[in-house]
């Protein structure tokens, strides 16, 4: 199929499946706390509500910095879908997470300042876990090409598990959810105040959850590729992480920043760095 219709189609079809996604994710999370919780189609329900909301500006360059950050997580996600390079994801996945920062400091709100504080100590946490996972694939398949993943008859997880490992304890900091829900949380169970979200509202704030959805699908997208050939199966891991992050966010306390900072690079990074030094150790003795 022609690229173009593949990203197009992507980039449609996404979002129902993110919001799909929230919504069994409240569902669930309802359940762990002995209620009955929304229907599972209950975030397209609010979506469309916000979209009939009056827009009130605080700051034009905040909302420049929102469609950024939509615009950034977009581009991520047609170079996956169109198995491109790895690297480069990583790095536009990091500009739309400054971009969400930005427009929080973009306001004068003192919450909406702390918030967009503890979103650069989360991107702080989970960056260089991603840049090292794409060089892991560089060492395994001597190219950051995602094609090349697909081009593999060994899954990536055989001989890259601890990046895995490392890849699955910063997707809890990327979806937000506890212990490492330190600038926002999804859930009323650890904070009311939405922080780096407190100045949103109508429209804009549904700018937000759409890319919220569209995030999720890419993080758990780069998840199956650790098993890409046959791909459902690693569709089934992704969303077996996925299981896993909503118990997890529902057993969990929240934990400081630092805490947060201090264990994904203790136990993320030296996943990592271990992991590759054994890839090339390997290669130079073969």
């Amino acid at each position: 199929m022609n690229p173009f219709w593949i990203a197009l189609i992507a980039v449609i079809v996404v979002p129902i499946i993110g919001g799909l996604l929230a919504g069994i994710d409240r569902k669930i999370t309802a359940r762990l706390q002995g209620r009955w919780g929304p229907p599972i189609v209950q975030p397209f329900f609010d979506f469309f509500k916000l979209l009939g909301k009056s827009r009130i500006a605080t700051s034009r360059m905040q909302f420049v910095w929102i469609y950024g950050y939509l615009v950034f997580m977009i581009a991520c996600l047609v170079f996956l879908v169109l198995k491109l390079d790895i690297l480069l994801l990583v790095f536009l996945l990091g500009f739309a997470g400054v971009s969400f920062a930005l427009g929080g400091f973009s306001c004068k709100s003192p919450y909406s300042h702390f918030g967009a504080n503890r979103e650069l100590l989360q991107m702080l946490s989970y960056e260089p876990v991603l840049l090292l996972m794409a060089l892991g694939i560089y060492a395994q398949n001597g190219s950051f090409m995602i094609s090349e993943i697909f081009n593999r008859s060994e899954p990536l997880l055989a001989s890259l598990w601890p990046i895995f490992i490392a890849l699955l304890v910063i997707l809890t900091i990327k979806l937000r959810k506890s212990p490492f829900d330190i600038s926002t949380s999804h859930h009323a169970h650890q904070e009311l105040v939405k922080g780096i979200m407190t100045e949103y509202s109508g429209p804009y704030y549904a700018l937000i959850q759409l890319t919220e959805w569209y995030e999720i699908v890419l993080l758990l997208g780069i998840i199956a590729l650790f098993w890409a050939n046959p791909l459902w199966v690693g569709i089934l891991i992704a969303l077996a992480a996925f299981i896993l992050e909503l118990f997890i966010d529902n057993i969990a306390a929240r934990m400081t920043a630092g805490w947060m900072v201090r264990f994904s690079w203790a136990i993320g990074l030296v996943l990592c760095v271990l992991n590759i030094a054994y890839l090339y150790l390997m290669k130079g003795v073969s």
